[in-house]
Parts: structure tokens; sequence; C-alpha cells
């Protein structure tokens, strides 16, 4: 079994920013894969490749490095949530488990172009073990909400962790670096 932690986007004065991490190493992604490595589990968490532009043939060409199994875990944050769903809805694969947090598709095309055309596969639950969504109603990201109308719609049965004070589920809106409630939903 291993698993991939995938992060979202960002704009371009914080990706350039020295001050900030890489955003495979921000907010809670460390601990995971840390938690995740202790309980045996190979966790990588991949960089994607320019993500304050998006370009989804790019992210796909990176990801696709990772060695992805009917035993793989997926966890997608934000963009990476939007891009999994996407993978997935075009490649006829099944895997272990599939957690979105804060997931975001860009539902108004405000901030990509051709990154978020694609139909959502709702077959893609027979080829899923579980299916995870966690949001939080205070998230204020524009379009989150509207994302997670679309995946509760497409995929009515998913197993879902609402919140209420989470925001985006970023280090400071969590005021930690700390996601228990996540590791325990990717260890079960």
């Amino acid at each position: 079994m291993n698993a991939i932690i995938l992060h979202g986007t960002c704009d371009k004065a914080e990706y350039f920013d020295p001050q900030y991490p890489s955003l495979s190493n921000s907010h809670w992604f460390p601990w995971l894969q840390k938690q995740l490595l202790i309980n045996g589990i190979f966790t990588q968490t991949p960089e994607m490749p320019d993500a304050y532009l998006p370009d989804y043939a790019k992210w796909k060409s990176e990801f696709e490095k990772n060695g992805i199994t009917s035993d793989t875990i997926l966890v997608g944050y934000s963009c990476g949530a939007g891009f999994l769903v996407r993978w997935l809805s075009e490649n006829n694969m099944g895997i272990e488990k599939l957690v979105l947090v804060a997931p975001w598709m860009d539902p108004n095309r405000e901030e990509t172009t051709t990154f978020f055309d694609f139909t959502i596969d709702s077959k893609l639950t027979s080829r899923v073990g579980e299916m995870h969504l966690f949001f939080s109603e205070d998230d204020t990201v524009n379009g989150v909400q509207e994302s997670v109308q679309m995946l509760l719609q497409a995929f009515p049965n998913i197993q879902v962790h609402k919140f209420t004070d989470k925001g985006h589920f970023t280090v400071e809106e969590m005021n930690s670096v700390e996601f228990p409630e996540l590791l325990e939903t990717t260890l079960s």
C-alpha cells in the first residue's frame, strides 16, 4: 500500500516568495506524510509544476510518475483534489481510497482555462474502495462550496466530514499542522 498527498495551487507571489515553503511541504502535508510513514504506508507528496498557473498535462505527467495501483490512497487538497477527480474520471483505474480536502474545481472558470474541462465520472465510486470529502462551512475560497455541491451531486454516497471552523484547512485557519481527523480517515 502507498499514499500520495497532492497539494493545490497558489498565487504567483506566494509561489516565488522564499518565505513560504514549497506547496508540497506546507500546511499539514509533512505531518500527515510522517504519520502515514510511521504506520507503514509509503507516502509521497509530489511537487506539481508551476502550481501558480496549473496546466493539466504537466500535472498529469508529474503525477503519473508516482506508481498508482489498486492499493493506493490518494489525498488531494483544494486544486489537487479537483485534479484527482479529473484524473480518476479520465483513467479507468481503481484505487483503495480517495480523500478530497476542501476540493476546488474552479466551477466558474475564473482562475484556470482548461484545467477542469472534463465530465465527472459518476461511476468512479465503483472503482474506488472508499471516497471521503472533507470541507468546512466557513471556507471562503471562491468556488469551494460550489465544488463540494458538484461532488455531492455526482457521488451521493461519498463519506462526508463536515466542519464549521476549519476554513480552507490551512495552518493559519486550523491553528495547527496536525490534522488528526484526516489521519484517522486515511488509516481506517
